[in-house]
């Protein structure tokens, strides 16, 4: 087998281009919001709702993707609701409205992401996991680089003119969309768990294998204290008072993701992933516990430069991970599950830095986290010793 075939080259594509219309509005997203009169709190409160969203439909929809057999239905749904999702957030200004846009742009991801990722694992063997998904990462990321590219531009020629740039956004989505045609698949086997309601993919834990326990009970713990990308955002503005810088800052991060994803899946199926994995923690706590102290603009570009590190040390490792330890026929709901459970500490992690940052200020929030970091970090080397 080919370690990347036709279907995740097309995948990764499809990925590439959604990312380029997320992206495009991602970082002008904390902007425009308080803009139009936003709190950081709040903004951490809509984060929060909006992965939550995504997270917790990600389990229903896994498990309902293996009962099926399917995986390309939810897929395309997914992306659709992401794509139209862009244009929603410029027609109005009222917080309801944005809230609504925001989480049915999450909703899309939570749809489509467990099925995907078990579509991905199918193409892959376990000695290749990891490369295929971090070959994933980096197309999709190269999309997360483009994005806000095109943002800067757009906004260098038409200044605060958001509204118009997420109408933009919808372009890329849709082109995301009309990829996925282009796919074609064979039902699998059905679901070895029961039918049931929305949360009926909780039963995967008493199934689920010793080892997946441990490595999720860590991921979760490590998902409590990490709050989302928006609040290296704010703080990157609150040091530098530069819209541009903050873009770029973000775009020079996506860039060091996108060219480290695929080397370091390659690394982790050569190497072990669970000691790539542990890198890339360290790597987040130096870069939390660096923003502790407000940089100089130079060095938060060094920052993002180790940000990116961990990110692909990471992410697509962390999926590659769990699906090796999965069952066959309950690959999505395995991802689903985690995914889930993930998007409740989303919540809890961006509320919490949102609060913490509003009362105590930045330093303590980023120091906070560095040490939470830290602290999984030794879990993990006690928790898997052997691996």
């Amino acid at each position: 087998m080919r370690i990347i075939n036709r279907t995740v080259v097309i995948l990764s594509v499809v990925s590439l281009f959604a990312d380029i219309a997320s992206e495009m509005i991602y970082p002008v997203v904390p902007v425009y919001l308080k803009e139009i009169g936003f709190s950081v709190l709040l903004i951490g409160i809509l984060e929060g709702v909006a992965e939550f969203t995504s997270g917790i439909s990600k389990g229903y929809f896994g498990k309902l993707s293996d009962e099926k057999g399917v995986r390309l239905p939810f897929i395309k749904a997914g992306y659709f609701f992401s794509a139209i999702s862009k244009p929603m957030m410029g027609m109005f200004v009222y917080p309801l409205w944005i809230f609504f846009a925001r989480t049915l742009d999450r909703f899309g991801k939570g749809l489509r992401t467990a099925a995907r990722d078990a579509l991905l694992s199918q193409q892959s063997t376990k000695e290749t996991k990891a490369s295929v998904f971090g070959f994933h990462r980096a197309m999709d990321t190269v999309g997360a680089a483009i994005g806000p590219v095109i943002a800067l531009a757009f906004l260098y020629f038409f200044p605060k003119k958001y509204s118009s740039l997420f109408y933009f956004a919808f372009i890329p989505g849709i082109i995301a969309v009309l990829l996925i045609l282009l796919l074609k698949e064979k039902k699998e086997p059905v679901s070895t768990l029961e039918k049931g309601n929305f949360f009926s993919f909780l039963k995967y834990w008493k199934v689920a294998s010793v080892e997946y326990k441990k490595l999720v009970v860590g991921l979760l713990l490590f998902a409590l204290f990490n709050s989302s990308d928006v609040f290296l955002l704010l703080i990157t503005k609150e040091v530098t008072g530069s819209d541009t810088t903050t873009i770029a800052a973000y775009i020079f991060y996506n860039l060091v993701y996108a060219a480290a994803s695929f080397p370091f899946g390659k690394l982790a199926d050569k190497f072990g992933i669970k000691n790539i994995f542990i890198i890339g923690l360290i790597m987040f706590a130096i870069v939390y516990g660096g923003f502790a102290f407000h940089p100089s603009t130079a060095v938060i570009f060094i920052l993002f430069f180790i940000y990116g590190i961990y990110a692909a040390a990471t992410e697509g490792i962390v999926k590659a991970w769990i699906t090796n330890i999965a069952h066959d026929t309950n690959t999505a709901t395995s991802v689903g599950f985690y995914t889930s459970c993930q998007s409740v500490c989303s919540l809890l992690a961006s509320i919490i830095a949102g609060f913490t940052w509003s009362q105590f200020g930045s330093s303590f929030t980023f120091g906070a986290t560095a040490f939470i970091a830290f602290s999984v970090i030794i879990y993990f080397l006690l928790s898997f010793r052997k691996e």
